[in-house]
């Protein structure tokens, strides 16, 4: 096996464990959002800091780097809080979709913090994903819409939060730091909400918080081994498979269909998301090229 098909066997293994995540916290029913992330987040904090005190690694943080630390732990646990929402609330398929704009949102933050200034066809790609992400959202005054905005929300800090990786990546910052990191600040600030709204667990709902905080340990590790074994524009639109085993496990588990505008919503991001790997990898040639 290849560096590139194995960078692609672990992404899609990353999409599939993130998935499933979503599916055990959805089936833990109406328990606090808080309570959800937190149990996840413990998960994560307690493999991450095994594999980081194992892992000898010698590494001395200066204040900028901590700064930018604290900036994507903060995006990224706010992103978790919306999605978690977001699965609480829509169909998972809807929730996931809204979460996969967030390379969408990196080229953004990249413009707003690199300077990169996007392609035509980027900005093009941009304009049509943000179109079917409306088509998701329906926008309006019902709760459908407001749960859907908070998952837009959540996409949003996705892409910023993968933007500030890309700073401690360029800062030579180990990944098990950052994760660890990450795991550390979500986990602090999602107790204090716990607390205050503790709701009573059965052990079926503890069990299928701690796989949710499993799977998403083991959907993380996967997706940094895809990203050590081939570069992110090789990678990003094998991502997308998580839409398609987000759909089948919620028509399986939740009996959950989406409806037609959501569904020509998927295919205009998948579609534009497609269209820019092709472009990106050489498959395509545009004129002027």
């Amino acid at each position: 096996m290849n560096r590139k098909t194995k960078g692609i066997v672990f992404i899609l293994l990353a999409a599939l464990f993130f998935a499933l995540m979503n599916m055990f916290v959805k089936a833990t029913g109406d328990l606090p959002f808080f309570q959800k992330s937190f149990f996840r987040n413990v998960v994560s904090l307690i493999v991450s800091f095994i594999i980081f005190s194992r892992s000898n690694v010698n590494y001395k943080m200066n204040k900028d780097d901590f700064i930018i630390l604290l900036k994507r732990a903060t995006i990224g646990t706010i992103g978790i809080l919306c999605n978690f929402y977001a699965v609480d609330h829509l169909i998972l398929a809807d929730a996931n979709m809204l979460n996969k704009l967030s390379p969408f949102f990196a080229i953004i933050f990249s413009y707003l913090l690199f300077k990169e200034k996007p392609s035509k066809m980027q900005v093009i790609s941009l304009i049509i994903a943000f179109f079917g992400a409306l088509l998701i959202i329906k926008p309006g005054f019902g709760f459908y819409s407001f749960a859907a905005l908070i998952g837009l929300i959540g996409g949003m800090s996705a892409g910023l939060a993968y933007t500030y990786v890309r700073i401690l990546g360029i800062h030579n910052m180990p990944n098990a730091l950052i994760v660890l990191g990450f795991s550390i600040i979500s986990t602090l600030a999602s107790l204090p909400m716990t607390i205050l709204k503790w709701t009573p667990m059965s052990l079926k709902q503890l069990i299928f918080l701690l796989l949710a905080g499993l799977m998403a340990t083991i959907a993380q590790f996967s997706l940094s081994i895809a990203y050590r074994n081939a570069p992110a524009k090789e990678l990003s639109v094998f991502d997308y498979s998580q839409i398609v085993y987000s759909a089948i496990i919620g028509f399986i588990v939740f009996n959950q269909i989406p409806d037609l505008l959501s569904l020509v919503g998927y295919f205009l991001v998948i579609g534009v998301a497609v269209l820019m790997f092709l472009i990106e990898n050489d498959y395509i040639k545009l004129r002027g090229d």
